[in-house]
């Protein structure tokens, strides 16, 4: 009997001194920096993907059919789909191409090495190497460059390079916004040389 009890005191105290160890042994380290981020993980990741914008010439009701117009094509090799977030967006990061078709159905093309649509704000955020080419042959290159949807506005606040095959102009400035069809835009600084081709 006395043995008995030693044992179970033994095992009581054994048990104490490693649940003691364990508890002592917890993980009190305090994470900063990018491993206190949390990871975020796509809810869906489409390839070859095609996304083919469309209007129509009024507001639809349930009652209402009519035909509707491609004003924008969306074109990426990889697309992830963050809309699982609190802030919602979707990532092209193996690049994209847009085409936009104004109301005479000509097609202007914009490239980038890099896109984030912001979905909640309807803005697209276009990233590396992006080069947008007009149906008449304008084009403009600069790093980085917003397109509006809602708005049908596209803008960018970095250095750009505008050439104009028309009169033969190249322009360098910061800072431009325009309209989808290219109609409008407005340079907010120019700077280096501006070439113009002489008339033979």
């Amino acid at each position: 009997m006395k043995h008995n009890t030693v044992y179970h005191i033994k095992r009581i105290a054994t048990t104490m001194v490693v649940a003691i160890l364990f508890w002592g042994c917890g993980d009190g380290y305090k994470r900063v920096g990018q491993e206190a981020l949390k990871k975020n993980y796509p809810q869906g990741v489409a390839t070859n993907f095609t996304l083919t914008y469309t209007e129509t010439q009024k507001e639809l009701s349930t009652q209402d059919s009519a035909t509707s117009r491609v004003i924008a094509i969306l074109k990426s090799p990889l697309n992830e789909d963050y809309d699982n977030q609190s802030f919602k967006y979707k990532v092209f990061p193996n690049g994209l191409q847009v085409d936009f078709f104004d109301e005479k159905n000509q097609k202007s093309v914009i490239q980038a090495d890099y896109g984030i649509i912001y979905s909640q704000t309807n803005v697209i955020d276009l990233q590396g190497n992006v080069v947008i080419e007009s149906h008449d042959g304008k084009k403009l290159e600069t790093p980085q460059l917003y397109w509006d949807r809602k708005n049908k506005w596209i803008f960018t606040e970095a250095e750009f390079t505008y050439t104009n095959p028309e009169d033969g102009t190249v322009m360098d400035g910061q800072g431009m916004d325009f309209n989808r069809e290219f109609t409008f835009f407005s340079a907010h600084k120019t700077f280096g040389l501006m070439t113009i081709k002489e008339e033979e």
